[in-house]
């Protein structure tokens, strides 16, 4: 909770080492971040419009989550757009100033969650949420999992520690719980927003020779937006009511 959110629980080199050896367990956090974004959504939405509860839980994520991840993604942008040679994305990757690029990332995918939750019906947007931030961690997973670490830093740490055992431990979490929110709809969410990861792991790979915290950072952002997106597009053609 402590690496991944800003909720003040307690942070520490020892913590984030014993972390390390239970990466399988980040979809539970999704979980419980989801869980709270679901019930704020769910309590407004009777009460104000839609666009004004999506702003909301807009906020909400990310006083939870901090900017670090929707930073990661500017950054990986910022690489991957830069012109040259490996180590000219790279230093462009590092560079601590916000490129244009990356400026425009962060629009489309606040664009993204904006529209998606408000478009969504207030019944399902609750759940929407949960699977979504569980299938973000996942694929946080699936990237750490399938990389190969270009720099030190919590990055190298995690794509270090991150193995298939790791991965598919928190698949079969991550299965379990999108499953038992939404049915076949939320197994697509999952697999949809997964395959993004597994999509950024090669962009990263071709661009800078392998995966970084940045990386990770983006593969959260993009995948959240993908899953919602997934559920919006097939809320009418797959049941979302596995009860």
């Amino acid at each position: 909770m402590g690496f991944l959110t800003t909720i003040p629980v307690g942070i520490s080199m020892e913590g984030i080492e014993a972390m390390m050896r239970h990466i399988y367990l980040f979809p539970s956090i999704g979980l419980l971040l989801g869980l709270l974004y679901g019930t704020v959504a769910r309590f407004l939405s009777p009460f104000l419009p839609a666009g004004l509860v999506a702003v909301i839980v807009l906020l909400l994520i990310y006083k939870l989550c901090g900017i670090n991840h929707i930073d990661g993604l500017a950054d990986f942008v910022d690489g991957i757009t830069a012109h040259g040679d490996r180590e000219k994305k790279i230093r462009a990757m590092k560079d601590v100033h916000l490129g244009s690029a990356g400026g425009l990332y962060i629009a489309l995918i606040l664009i993204v969650l904006f529209y998606t939750m408000s478009a969504l019906p207030s019944t399902l947007l609750p759940l929407a949420l949960v699977a979504a931030e569980v299938s973000a961690k996942q694929s946080m997973i699936g990237f750490a999992a399938f990389s190969r670490p270009f720099q030190k830093g919590f990055g190298q740490m995690m794509i270090e520690k991150a193995g298939m055992r790791d991965f598919l431990a928190g698949l079969a979490i991550s299965a379990l719980l999108c499953a038992g929110i939404l049915g076949p709809l939320g197994l697509a969410m999952l697999g949809l927003s997964l395959s993004s990861s597994l999509y950024l792991v090669a962009v990263s790979k071709r661009n800078f020779g392998g995966g970084s915290g940045d990386g990770i950072g983006a593969s959260n952002e993009i995948s959240r937006g993908i899953a919602l997106i997934s559920c919006l597009a097939l809320m009418e053609v797959l049941p979302w009511t596995p009860w």
